[in-house]
């Protein structure tokens, strides 16, 4: 069995779906309705989907609840890749936690996405 996708709810799925295309590399693969629903892929074929929570089903975004209650995290293959990422979304002013710093044996930092995901990008030796 192969996990197919990852649902992330958000209020704005235009805002995120160009800020994971932008700076974490997904491309699109299509956008639904009236940026009701976007599906975006990566170079691994991870297929990543951003729709505004169903109420019917309990669903909420962590805009509307006010808290992170989960991350998505990537890995580059350099520590000098994380430093140039962080210095990217800062020049573009995306909503960043903390500088990259040595946390649990890697190179780290915590940034937000639109929609307030948090993000972690690391690396590890």
């Amino acid at each position: 069995m192969r996990l197919n996708h990852l649902d992330l709810h958000v209020p704005d799925i235009a805002a995120t779906r160009d800020f994971l295309i932008d700076h974490f590399g997904f491309s699109e693969v299509e956008t639904r309705g009236n940026d009701g629903l976007a599906i975006l892929t990566d170079d691994a074929g991870l297929e990543l989907v951003i729709s505004r929570p169903i109420a019917k089903f309990g669903g909420s975004d962590q805009v509307s609840i006010g808290c992170a209650t989960y991350h998505i995290g990537f890995i580059l293959p350099q520590r000098e890749a994380v430093d140039a990422l962080h210095a990217r979304l800062a020049a573009a002013d995306a909503e960043i936690w903390n500088a990259p710093s040595a946390i649990r044996g890697g190179w780290v930092f915590y940034c937000f996405a639109p929609g307030h995901i948090l993000i972690e990008v690391g690396w590890r030796p």
